[in-house]
């Protein structure tokens, strides 16, 4: 910096030389100094603003990585889902129908989830949105795993009880098959009665057979009850286990006592004439979870498929009842 300043005098007409003092070259270092700081202080603020530090895109690196395989978990969540949704179809429309179990109702794979926002601690950021959105669907996910997880054991338990699921279910007629003067009258359904002169619901299918024909069980189970029955006059239930219960009414004579296990195709009883009835037959009901419901849907393991057909045809007539 030099130290000589010269100043113009009007009333000379020539430059005179000033003498900078200390202090006047201090003020004048400091204003440059001032000056520089100020254009590095811009300079810093511009470089922040427009400009980013390594560390700053090392963040933005680590943050799209996070987001890119945030995107791809939600893609293998889509598929798990998928997943998922086969192995509730598969449950409830075949194994479960094998087993003839109830589906899991929607309630039941719904059950355990929403309620107080538990989300709410991610909400806030940046990306906030594909993170609830990851961790929702894994929490439904979690908990279909873990309803699925108890169909599958419950099925693991029926599955071993299959053979005496199989042996519980009605599948035979209550009276031989190749009994020739045995026939199937009436079927289920709305049916005249021919005593009370109404028509009303036949819960069951009425086989005509002479007095003392042998009445046998359809299926293995223990004697529920033995006695006179009102309407059905000597009647004999058999409850099977797993919600199958048979009832034989109009009975002639038992030959079965009450909590008697049985067998099935073994004699309970004989046909009969017994209560609000017209001629010897055995009225014959099927059970399930108090339900009753078609008996001939049961007769599958008595008759070839042309003969099957022909029972269908033969119970669906509107015909008029014995019983």
């Amino acid at each position: 910096m030099a130290r000589t300043k010269y100043k113009y005098n009007p009333k000379t007409l020539s430059y005179e030389e000033v003498k900078l003092t200390r202090w006047d070259i201090g003020l004048k270092m400091l204003a440059y100094v001032i000056a520089a700081g100020f254009f590095a202080f811009i300079v810093s603020i511009l470089a922040f603003e427009f400009v980013d530090s390594p560390q700053e895109k090392a963040k933005d690196r680590e943050i799209e990585f996070l987001k890119y395989n945030l995107s791809l978990l939600n893609d293998k969540l889509e598929q798990a889902e998928k997943v998922m949704a086969d192995l509730q179809d598969r449950d409830d429309n075949i194994y479960r129908v094998i087993f003839e179990s109830e589906p899991v109702s929607v309630n039941e794979r719904k059950g355990g989830f929403g309620g107080v926002d538990r989300y709410a601690k991610m909400d806030g950021f940046r990306n906030s949105n594909i993170v609830i959105e990851a961790a929702k669907r894994l929490d439904k996910l979690r908990s279909s795993l873990v309803v699925q997880s108890r169909s599958y054991d419950e099925l693991w338990k029926l599955a071993k009880n299959k053979q005496k699921l199989l042996l519980a279910i009605p599948a035979i007629l209550p009276v031989k098959k190749n009994n020739k003067r045995a026939t199937i009258v009436s079927g289920y359904g709305m049916r005249f009665h021919p005593i009370l002169k109404i028509r009303r619901m036949h819960w069951g299918v009425d086989i005509s057979a002479p007095k003392g024909t042998p009445i046998y069980a359809t299926a293995d189970g223990v004697v529920d009850f033995t006695g006179n029955k009102g309407d059905f006059g000597k009647t004999v239930e058999i409850d099977h286990g797993f919600g199958y219960k048979t009832r034989y009414a109009h009975m002639n004579a038992y030959a079965v006592k009450r909590k008697q296990k049985v067998k099935r195709g073994e004699v309970i009883g004989y046909v009969g004439n017994t209560g609000l009835s017209e001629a010897p037959h055995v009225h014959y009901e099927v059970l399930k979870k108090g339900k009753r419901i078609d008996p001939v849907n049961y007769f599958y393991s008595d008759f070839t498929p042309e003969e099957f057909k022909k029972i269908l045809e033969i119970a669906a007539r509107d015909n008029q009842v014995l019983s």
